[in-house]
């Protein structure tokens, strides 16, 4: 930190992560006592004031970096600090400003639950850690935060752990963004091997050692000599596996509509500015890292999924998965907008995303909070998030069902919402990018205008089930429900999260995106001239479709006119999610447990066997040297000393003390020399 680095944004941004640290901290140390979330709330409410602050100073300035001295291992020092930029300092404002409603969503939400005390305590620690990872200054310190907003998620969807879903669901999580978490460590070891610095201004800043655009085929690193051409590649895809995973990347999505197992609340969280965002804000940190090859795969990978995820989308009964799967959509447009070059589009829409999907999710727990309390009321034992036990709720929660509608029409791209300029944005750039490219590429913008359609279909099939459709519930149809909008505590979050996803936010242009302050103040420059006909066709064409899916819908889900079967094999294959979890359960999980079970009966039989045998050989050794050493050794000894006793015993009978006796051994031994002596001379 230099004596010219500006103090107080630094301060602000440290105390926008410090002070839900200190609510996890204190929450902690409250236990049961900390029900009312009254600390979590304060906490992240002053993040949101010290975030806007950062926001304030550091938007459209340059950038700001504070480091200090952190641990040096042999001659290489490791520091650790603050890097503030305009993305960071606006993924810090949009992580805090939608935590807060949350918080305070949770208070209704989350009342009675006999765990409050734990969900308040994981919420903070989810919060501080997504909070750090965003204006870390280097790799090795996002990563660190990387991993405790991993293992945050893991608590937050395991919350219910007494359920098997919900304790399935959080190891599915962790597993599969382990897998991920093995790209990110190799990718930065990649780097520091070849550059010496994990420092991310250094590698990636205005004058970091990667600053030719991506979009050639010669990395700059290439040419100062850190690394060649092709590990450079390597690393931009192993950093690529790790926001794969954690962004919910096709084949590595199955962990995200599991994680539904937890409160709505934490889902709407997860969902839309900190879990899975990490991964597009990684990707766009780390942009000028991706050479063509990587680029062109994040392309291919990111519109596959959005594609997928569409159609899995168009079937499913669950109100979450159905917003779930919807997530891995829209991510899979931003991770193609990284693709196609684009990341400052991907992060418009990841920003304009945060707050319409936030709503979709507590709209969505409003719904089924009340559909739990019918069903406790009446005792229907109905599953409260199966849209097929709902239907006319329009009535009985209008203030509901107009912010849901709000945050459907922002999800659908429809004019006068904040999703509109961002995904005619992104649809727009696709469409002129592969003017400039070949081959299969060309098929990437029709494809996600084409999932843009089906993005119009799930969610007002969503719509027209929930609010209008007729219903299988007696209660619901005799009018006599006894359900109502919920109280200010969740639904004052709902409205400020429908104004926010109108396009005032981001310009006062409704119908053209160039002009909105976050383009502005990140940069859009591109090597290709613009199309004007894509800026008027692009937009005319999805919003015609918009409003003929949603006659449609309206068509087939509350006049009962649905002409299509539900037992061909598209729709099974959607409705089971393209059979990937079986899949996995019985081809991934079961090699592994076979692997396993192999494993163990080798080490039982063979490795165990040989050390029992091994064993069993120095046992019948030892019990041989044993007897010889009772046997030979022990009974040499014992001879010699038996012979020694007996000569002795002999001996001591010669020394009576009478002169006789000695006269006649001296006799006799002379007579025994005498005869020797004439034997031998014979």
């Amino acid at each position: 930190m230099t004596p010219d680095t500006p103090t107080y944004p630094i301060l602000a941004a440290f105390a926008t992560v410090l002070f839900p640290f200190i609510g996890f901290l204190l929450s902690a140390l409250a236990g049961k006592k900390a029900k009312s979330g009254f600390l979590a709330i304060i906490t992240i409410a002053l993040s949101v004031i010290t975030a806007g602050y950062t926001f304030a100073m550091v938007w459209g300035e340059a950038p700001i970096h504070a480091q200090w001295h952190w641990f040096t291992i042999g001659n290489e020092a490791f520091h650790l600090g603050i890097f503030l930029d305009n993305i960071a300092v606006l993924m810090l404002l949009v992580v805090a400003t939608v935590a807060l409603p949350v918080h305070i969503y949770s208070v209704a939400y989350m009342k009675g639950d006999p765990g409050i005390h734990r969900y308040w305590t994981y919420l903070s620690l989810f919060c501080a850690a997504m909070l750090g990872l965003v204006i870390a200054d280097n790799l090795l310190l996002t990563y660190i935060c990387w991993e405790i907003v991993g293992f945050a998620s893991y608590l937050l969807i395991g919350f219910w752990f007494t359920k098997d879903a919900a304790a399935q669901a959080n190891k599915r999580a962790f597993i599969i963004n382990r897998i991920g978490d093995i790209g990110f460590l190799i990718g930065f070891a990649l780097l520091y091997s070849g550059f010496g610095t994990l420092d991310i201004n250094a590698l990636f800043g205005m004058e970091g050692l990667f600053v030719v655009p991506a979009a050639t085929d010669a990395p700059a690193s290439a040419a100062q000599g850190g690394l060649p051409a092709g590990w450079i590649t390597v690393a931009g895809l192993a950093f690529f596996l790790g926001a794969m995973a954690k962004s919910a990347q096709f084949p590595l999505h199955v962990w995200l509509p599991a994680a539904m197992e937890g409160p709505t609340s934490v889902s709407s969280l997860i969902h839309a500015a900190t879990m899975v965002a990490a991964g597009v804000f990684l990707l766009a940190r780390i942009f000028p890292l991706f050479d063509g090859t990587v680029l062109l795969i994040i392309a291919a990978t990111g519109t596959i999924t959005a594609l997928v995820a569409a159609y899995f989308a168009l079937t499913q009964f669950d109100i979450k998965k159905i917003l779930a799967f919807s997530t891995v959509s829209q991510l899979g447009f931003m991770v193609a907008a990284i693709g196609i070059g684009m990341y400052p589009i991907a992060l418009f829409h990841l920003v304009t995303h945060a707050f319409f999907k936030c709503l979709l999710f507590l709209c969505a727990g409003a719904i089924i909070h009340e559909m739990q309390h019918l069903s406790d009321r009446h005792q229907l034992g109905i599953d409260p998030q199966d849209i097929r036990q709902m239907g006319r709720l329009r009535r009985y929660m209008p203030v509901t069902f107009a912010t849901m509608l709000i945050a459907s029409l922002a999800l659908v791209g429809f004019p006068l919402t904040s999703g509109y300029l961002s995904k005619d944005a992104l649809l727009i750039h696709a469409f002129e990018w592969a003017a400039w490219q070949q081959g299969v590429a060309h098929i990437i913008p029709y494809v996600l205008t084409f999932v843009s359609i089906l993005t119009s279909f799930y969610i007002f099939r969503l719509l027209a089930k929930v609010f209008f459709g007729p219903t299988v519930t007696a209660p619901l149809a005799n009018g006599q429900a006894g359900i109502h909008d919920p109280s200010f505590w969740m639904l004052g979050p709902m409205l400020f999260l429908a104004a926010c996803s109108f396009f005032p936010l981001f310009t006062l242009q409704p119908l053209h995106y160039a002009h909105a302050w976050l383009l502005e103040g990140i940069g859009v420059s591109t090597p290709w001239a613009p199309i004007p006909l894509l800026h008027v066709a692009v937009p005319a064409v999805t919003t015609a479709a918009t409003l003929a899916i949603a006659a449609l819908a309206w068509h087939w889900y509350v006049k009962g006119k649905y002409a299509l079967k539900t037992d061909g094999l598209l729709y099974r294959f959607s409705l089971h999610q393209g059979y990937l979890d079986s899949f996995y359960d019985r081809v991934v999980v079961g090699a592994v447990l076979g692997l396993a079970n192999i494993l163990r009966w080798l080490d039982k039989h063979l490795v165990d066997g040989i050390v029992h045998g091994l064993a069993a050989i120095g046992r019948g050794l030892a019990s041989i040297a044993g007897w010889i050493d009772r046997q030979v050794v022990d009974g040499l000894v014992r001879l010699v000393g038996k012979l020694a006793w007996g000569l002795g015993s002999m001996l001591r009978h010669t020394q009576a003390g009478r002169l006789q006796g000695y006269l006649s051994s001296l006799f006799l031994i002379i007579l025994v020399i005498l005869l020797y002596h004439f034997i031998v001379q014979a």
